[in-house]
């Protein structure tokens, strides 16, 4: 796809102008240059070369892939993202992609293609139309664009980033502002495939993983569930990379179904037990209900754990409720540095991802499994229309939570070969400096300094200072206090303690016995926090050994156990309930028998007393079908109870029914029976008579049309004579005779036994005028007489046909 250049506006907008100075003195370069520089010599190239200012190693600003892959698919879409760390800013930046160990001079050094997301915020630059750019000269902290990846055989593609602050120009080959993706092998298609290189770290280190959600009604308005948000339980481990827990391209486990869709993180836990050799640490924490409360109203949930040289990875994940199978959480993420260290410290904004599980597509959507299942993929904000997330343009999704991840303590002999800063001794020690102040939770400082030297050098009192770097400040409703620390001192010689006195940190716990069955050895390590003032050797030991035993009763049946873990939650929110702990086989019985050692315990434990407890229950399914296929009939719906049934009876409804319309049921034509047949309408000769039927219910809706309701049929009485005197003496004849029998019928007519009854009415106009149609008499009753008890005597109606010749 070929992108046709944004407008230049280098030099004619006046917006712009602030940014034009600056940047043609950084480049070198005139209005007048640029515009003697066709496109044929290759601007791209000369916008590389023209570097203001190199800042190796500058991690002020960064440029991001999202995902942080080290591997592109071909003709894929990344969200990348160009990002200051606050204070900073940028006014302006240029953003290329060029296959490796290219100048950039020619078209065909650049590979893919990027796509403006903010047309206000980023444009192709006008003599550089594979390079992105800013719209407008402003401060700004963050930009994004996508970029499409090359087709397959291009190689390695790197990815630079420069950046305009002020006058200044930071520009980097190497280091946070570039970025190298090679070709994924087809033979990895649909899964995450990110090398991870074996850790050549000394010792353990241990961790606290801090859990700062940001999922609100205020950060992400859109649906937003205000009666049961919350982030479900934490689960994860410290792991080898012979163990995935989940990962973006891979299929969900049933323990990450289990917590994508419901929240529950005992499969999931069982899983990780299950790979006791590549696990080190289970990682879990507690529920968060609802799902965002200040800082200084709940702490962050947090766990510590630890990692080795072969299970140096953490993973974890928790489900944002209620949601159909959302996630957020992080995958492999590795500790262990190229240096043969450990992290100091991991902080990520986290958006949630899609467990593959479930096809809903709103925070409450009724289950609806996916089937077959899908691959794990994050989420996006063109999923679905109907999505809390979605965003026609496409832009980024707001950060749902943030995960720290500090490293507190190491143990063991530490074979790093980079000297640790001094943030990286202060970070060791910080566990066993446990001064207390009142440093509210939503100010976030780095670790104090170590102290410095006494003001005084005589005997004089004099003041030593400490100081600290506030991060950030979560509430800014709440001050944060001063970030220096003073303390009285006086010179060297003068204090009452001894000056050659050293101060020590606490023991570090004893490190695992050197055998696994019978008598062994055992080691724990401490620190020295301050060396003596006047100069002196300390002399405290800073490691300690004892014996240990294991098992005294060592024998080819014995195994091999970790210490218990940690009680887990009681069962019960109030009342009685149950906790269980855990332990796992670290080796197995030497003669192949099974283990007998129990590998988990429980006890009842009590909670506060129970008080009413609202119902937990699912969102409510689907309307069933209507109960009928037209007309009026029932349908219903219903949900379930999530809360557990021991906390009390819920008396909400699980079930619902209500009324439903269809289209109206086709109703067919009904008549009456027919009549029976006229007299022939000749007196002699060939004539016909008729009979007829009526309409009662005209067809409806569809229904079966009315047949006919007419019929006749040929009569003949008599030939009819030639002589027309003596026709027609015998037409009167026949005349008078049905006059006279008529005459006799209304007479008889009028008397009925037990009432007198009035003559019939004159026939009623025919209602058609040709086809057939029907005429009515009517006689009604005159007098009854008392003694009546006869049913006859009541109205009498009277029907024939008329105009029953063709239309």
């Amino acid at each position: 796809m070929r992108l046709s250049p944004a407008p230049l506006r280098l030099s004619r907008t006046p917006a712009l102008l602030a940014l034009a100075l600056p940047l043609a003195a950084a480049l070198a370069f005139s209005d007048e240059t640029l515009d003697k520089v066709p496109k044929s010599e290759g601007y791209c190239s000369r916008i590389l070369r023209a570097q203001g200012t190199r800042r190796e190693g500058y991690t002020e600003f960064s440029l991001r892939v999202e995902g942080d892959p080290d591997f592109y698919k071909p003709g894929t879409s990344y969200r990348v993202t160009l990002s200051a760390a606050p204070p900073s800013y940028f006014r302006g930046f240029t953003l290329i992609a060029l296959k490796e160990n290219r100048e950039g001079d020619k078209e065909e050094d650049h590979a893919g293609t990027f796509q403006i997301i903010d047309e206000e915020e980023t444009q192709f630059m006008s003599n550089c139309p594979v390079a992105v750019t800013e719209s407008t000269p402003r401060r700004r902290t963050r930009i994004q664009v996508f970029w499409i990846a090359p087709p397959a055989g291009t190689g390695c593609v790197i990815l630079k980033a420069s950046i305009i602050q002020k006058r200044i120009i930071y520009f980097q080959d190497e280091g946070s502002l570039t970025k190298k993706l090679c070709e994924q092998d087809s033979t990895f298609d649909g899964v995450t495939d990110k090398p991870i290189l074996d850790c050549c770290a000394c010792g353990t280190a241990k961790y606290r993983l801090t859990f700062y959600g940001n999922w609100s009604e205020k950060t992400h308005p859109k649906d937003y569930p205000r009666r049961a948000n919350h982030w479900s339980a934490i689960i994860g481990g410290s792991h080898s990379k012979n163990y995935v827990l989940w990962e973006y391209g891979g299929y969900a486990s049933e323990g990450v179904k289990q917590v994508a869709e419901l929240g529950s993180p005992v499969k999931m836990e069982e899983e990780i037990r299950q790979q006791s050799d590549e696990v080190l640490t289970v990682i879990k924490a507690k529920a968060q209900w609802p799902a965002w409360q200040p800082l200084n109203v709940r702490a962050a949930p947090s766990a510590e754990f630890s990692v080795d040289r072969t299970r140096h990875l953490m993973s974890f994940l928790t489900m944002m409720g209620p949601s159909p199978d959302w996630n957020v959480g992080l995958s492999a993420e590795d500790l262990c540095t190229k240096e043969c260290g450990w992290v100091q410290k991991v902080v990520q904004d986290l958006i949630p991802w899609d467990a593959g599980t479930d096809s809903g597509v709103t925070y409450e959507s009724p289950n609806k499994p996916t089937i077959p299942q899908e691959k794990i993929r994050p989420l996006t904000s063109l999923d679905h229309p109907q999505s809390p997330f979605y965003d026609p343009e496409g832009g980024s999704i707001t950060q749902v939570a943030r995960v720290v991840i500090e490293r507190i303590a190491r143990k063991g002999e530490q074979c790093n070969i980079v000297p640790d800063n001094v943030d990286d001794i202060v970070a060791d020690l910080a566990p066993e400096e446990k001064d207390e102040d009142d440093t509210p939770e939503t100010c976030i400082y780095s670790n104090w300094s170590p102290w410095s030297a006494c003001s005084s050098s005589t005997c004089d009192k004099g003041k030593r200072m400490r100081q600290r770097m506030l991060k950030a400040q979560l509430d800014l409703s709440v001050p944060c206090p001063d970030t220096q620390d003073f303390q009285p001192c006086m010179g060297p010689g003068c204090s009452d303690e001894d000056g050659s006195t050293c101060t020590m940190s606490e023991w570090i716990t004893w490190s695992p016995c050197s055998i696994s069955c019978g008598m062994g050895m055992r080691s724990r390590e401490r620190y020295v926090k301050q060396f003596p003032e006047d100069g002196s050797v300390c002399t405290l030991p800073t490691e300690e050994t004892e014996k240990c035993t294991v098992n005294e009763e060592c024998s080819p049946s014995s195994c091999l156990m970790t210490e218990w873990g940690e009680w887990d939650e009681c069962s019960a929110t109030c009342g009685m309930g149950m906790k269980k702990r855990h332990r796992m086989i670290k080796m197995s019985p030497a003669d192949g028998s099974m283990c007998k050692a129990e590998t988990s315990q429980a006890e009842k434990c009590m909670m506060p007393e129970c008080h009413t407890i609202p119902c937990l229950l699912s969102p409510w399914s689907e309307w069933s079908d209507c109960s009928v296929t037209c007309g009026k009939g029932m349908r219903t719906r219903q949900r379930m109870l999530k809360s557990l049934a021991e906390l009390g009876d819920c008396n909400e409804d699980l079930e619902q029914v209500e009324k439903c319309m269809l289209p109206e049921c086709p109703i067919d034509c009904e008549l009456t029976e027919w009549s029976q047949w006229s007299e022939c309408n000749k007196s002699c000769g060939k004539g016909h008579m008729i009979r007829t039927r009526i309409i009662q219910m005209e067809p409806q809706f569809g229904g079966a049309p009315c047949p006919e309701t007419v019929q006749r049929k040929k009569c003949r009485i008599r030939k009819c004579l030639r002589n027309p005197s003596i026709q027609k003496l015998r037409w009167r004849e026949a005349r008078e005779s049905r006059r006279s029998e008529q005459l006799k019928e209304e007479s008889e007519g009028e008397q009925f036994p037990g009432c007198r009854m009035r003559p019939w009415t004159a026939w009623s106009e025919c209602t058609k005028l040709c086809g057939g149609g029907i005429q009515e008499r009517y006689m009604t009753v005159k007098k009854r007489f008392k003694s009546s008890q006869f049913t006859s005597c009541k109205d009498k109606k009277e029907i024939r046909a008329c105009n029953v010749h063709p239309c």
